[in-house]
């Protein structure tokens, strides 16, 4: 009989884990070079990468899923450490959620916080490797937290679409424009948001 329970509990616990495992997404970088690289557009930048944050249609890229980095209303936007494996907020457009990057007073999204990728002298400046703001670093891992993935769309299909609304540039969150930048860069690959008028 006991061992009956404790069966039932494992399988419980096990499936509950498994319900809300967490999806690796890539890099946020502004590396254009690193296949992990959102920065990179035929690697996880690509806005035809299935899961990926830059595919409109993708879980972590629509501006209707909860789980977007596009979506300005999300609770459960993709989660961001950096290479020590430190918490360092959401991937996120929401500017209300206090750990969104996209939050001017939180703690992940102040130009004051030593822990905000917005500010140039903590966790954003340019010369940490793994800041997303150098351009030749590592970037932070993007965990994303589906709890029930929905079938992925044909990459034609996605092609289409994506083609002709002008891909995704206009839902990426506006977060942060990447110092040395030059004028050549689009908005898009940058990560800046380009005014969706909402």
């Amino acid at each position: 009989m006991r061992k009956g329970i404790y069966f039932i509990l494992f399988v419980g616990v096990f499936l509950s884990t498994a319900a809300v495992a967490q999806d690796y997404l890539g890099q946020w970088s502004a590396n254009p070079y690193r296949a992990e690289s959102t920065a990179n557009p035929y690697g996880a930048g690509s806005p035809y990468k299935p899961d990926g944050v830059k595919n409109p249609y993708s879980t972590y890229g629509s501006p209707n899923s909860d789980n977007s980095v596009a979506n300005p209303y999300a609770t459960n936007a993709p989660r961001l450490y950096d290479s020590e494996g430190n918490y360092r907020g959401k991937l996120s457009s929401n500017s209300y959620d206090p750990e969104s990057t996209s939050n001017p007073y939180g703690r992940y999204g102040s130009p004051y916080s030593a822990e905000s990728v917005n500010n140039p002298y903590g966790a954003g400046s340019r010369y940490r490797r793994d800041s997303p703001n150098n351009p030749y670093g590592t970037g932070w891992r993007i965990e994303g937290q589906a709890k029930s993935k929905a079938p992925a769309k044909s990459t034609a299909h996605s092609t289409a679409h994506s083609t002709a609304s002008g891909a995704s540039s206009s839902t990426w969150p506006k977060l942060w424009k990447p110092a040395g930048a030059t004028g050549n860069d689009s908005a898009a690959d940058l990560g800046v948001d380009t005014d969706p008028g909402f």
